[in-house]
């Protein structure tokens, strides 16, 4: 209407959309960087600082079960400012540990840290001022996970070639407390009751606060772990990201032989540059009544068809290459924005933000072994030599099998499977 303030909530959209830049940008995609970075530094072995990952990743899904309860005390924003400092501590530590033990004390302050601004954190920030049209206000925010792939891996690669791991660490740390201290001051501290709003203002007003789960009933306690859909929902989402993280974290190392560090930093964030197409394409053509566990198994499908290809080609079909890291990079977005979306359309309103911390947190609570699993794995079948084409077949072919795993569990908790 003439003379109303503009929709805030589209300013909420741009500011989770930075949250998830630098908590991805630093906590997901920085981790397989930092893995090369320390193996060339220290002449550690691959099992161990894969090890260390693992750690970075198992530590933060403990703290995000504290996150619903953290968010209610002190709010997203100033949980996310503490997150920044304690991440930027953490990855200072990766890049100068000189003891295998310090390696790990540093994996628990980045991997508690950057969850702070994940995914659970995005959801809380859109979810007030989002019903109807999340789909759309998650992808758009999620955005920013998949552009921290495309900006950070490049440039945590450029950034500790030319300054050193640690001057590099403290510069982009230095920047996520900033930009969380002015986005918390300007906008997670209000909320649609503070400004007078509604959710998904100019939405349609018939839609105007209208829940996709009106049939979901209330799971209190215990029984939201014993209802089918939230057990497939969550083994889906866990196994998903297991395969994914796996590949991921050794990505780098298995391209860098090819393609050279500068140029599978590139790849690397041209696989997330293929997430943003891949989420928007799912976000903006599935109608409202979708069944979105069927969008997610089909991204789990496509990723898999890369995995294979990556199988098959050999370190000179670079084009083929490209290709693979296409095919695999359009899935990664899905494989954490769908989930909530599910959540969201199967469960009452009350009990989606419980369900949405609790899949998010079993499925880094997964994942978090996935880089030592995929990396002792790795080691044991292709030694000091992978890279694409040479010894890394076992482990390509592994990540395919658990992604049909994450395929079936979706499919299996389609309502009337």
């Amino acid at each position: 209407m003439p003379g109303e303030p503009p929709f805030f909530g589209r300013r909420v959209v741009r500011a989770a959309f930075t949250l998830a830049l630098f908590g991805w940008g630093i906590g997901f995609y920085g981790p397989p960087v930092y893995l090369h970075a320390v193996i060339e530094r220290t002449g550690w072995s691959l099992s161990w600082v894969s090890a260390a990952v693992t750690v970075h990743y198992l530590f933060g899904a403990l703290v995000v079960t504290q996150l619903p309860r953290l968010h209610a005390r002190f709010g997203v924003g100033a949980t996310a400012v503490a997150g920044a400092v304690v991440t930027t501590m953490g990855v200072l530590g990766w890049a100068l540990c000189v003891e295998r033990w310090q390696l790990m004390c540093a994996a628990l302050l980045s991997g508690g840290g950057w969850v702070t601004m994940g995914a659970v954190a995005v959801n809380a920030a859109i979810a007030p001022w989002f019903v109807r049209t999340r789909p759309q206000a998650l992808a758009t925010a999620y955005n920013g996970a998949s552009i921290g792939g495309v900006v950070f891996s490049p440039l945590w690669v450029m950034l500790i070639g030319a300054w050193g791991f640690a001057h590099a660490a403290l510069a982009v740390g230095s920047l996520a407390v900033i930009v969380m201290l002015w986005l918390t001051k300007k906008v997670f501290t209000l909320t649609p009751e503070q400004s007078g709003q509604q959710a998904d203002a100019g939405a349609e007003p018939g839609w105007r606060q209208r829940d996709p789960a009106v049939d979901a009933r209330v799971l209190p306690g215990a029984s939201l772990w014993r209802d089918r859909g939230f057990q497939t929902l969550a083994l889906g989402m866990a196994i998903g990201l297991f395969a994914q993280i796996g590949l991921l974290a050794h990505l780098l190392v298995l391209l860098a032989p090819a393609l050279g560090a500068q140029a599978a930093g590139w790849a690397m964030g041209f696989a997330t540059a293929c997430a943003i197409a891949g989420r928007h394409a799912v976000a903006w053509a599935m109608p409202p009544g979708a069944d979105r566990r069927t969008a997610a198994a089909i991204g789990y499908g496509v990723q898999c068809i890369g995995t294979l290809l990556l199988c098959a080609v050999d370190s000179t079909q670079t084009a083929w290459i490209v290709l693979a890291i296409a095919l695999f990079g359009s899935g990664i977005g899905n494989a954490t924005s769908l989930p909530p979306l599910i959540a969201q359309q199967e469960f009452t309103r009350d009990d989606v933000a419980r369900v949405v911390a609790s899949i998010v947190a079993i499925a880094q609570g997964t994942y978090a072994f996935a880089p030592a699993v995929f990396g002792a794995l790795l080691q044991a079948s292709a030694g000091g030599t992978a890279r694409i084409g040479h010894g890394a077949g076992a482990f390509l072919l592994a990540v395919a099998g658990v992604q049909g795993l994450a395929i079936g569990c979706f499919v299996l908790g389609r309502r009337g499977a």
